[in-house]
């Protein structure tokens, strides 16, 4: 089933409870969907690459906007927000876990031959390449910072 399939399924669902966090959040991402699809100029669906860069994008505009309203003391608007994020990630494939992503980070850092901070970019291309969708960007380059440092 694609992801536009799931979220027309789940929308329907949430009509049906009258969850209003569910509905805005899957309206988004249907919204975001139709965009990405004439932007391309393609009627067909999106492959499951640009499926996951479309959600990771949407869950990272989601925390932003919480971190801010949350800086402000505005707890009212963050939580909607953060409610967003959880029932957009049900969509996005499982995230790894701290220890595994060290482990791969390191393995990337020997293959590329890394020794310092210069050599980030290296390293976080290819991490970037081999972990997507598997790991927020964010995760990686703080796994990066600190095996490099």
């Amino acid at each position: 089933m694609s992801l536009q399939e799931m979220i027309m399924v789940k929308l329907k669902e949430a009509m049906k409870t009258k969850n209003t966090v569910a509905l805005e959040s899957l309206r988004a991402i249907k919204s975001e969907i139709l965009l990405a699809q004439t932007k391309s100029g393609a009627s067909e669906s999106l492959n499951e690459e640009e499926e996951i860069k479309l959600l990771q994008r949407l869950v990272k505009q989601r925390k932003d906007s919480a971190a801010v309203y949350e800086e402000q003391g505005r707890e009212d608007l963050a939580a909607p927000e953060l409610a967003q994020i959880e029932i957009i990630s049900q969509f996005l494939p499982e995230q790894m876990n701290e220890e595994d992503l060290k482990s791969i980070i390191a393995g990337i850092i020997e293959k590329v031959g890394a020794t310092s901070m210069k050599d980030m970019g290296k390293v976080m291309g290819i991490a970037s390449k081999e972990l997507a969708g598997k790991a927020d960007g964010k995760a990686i380059s703080t796994a990066v910072k600190q095996l490099l440092a």
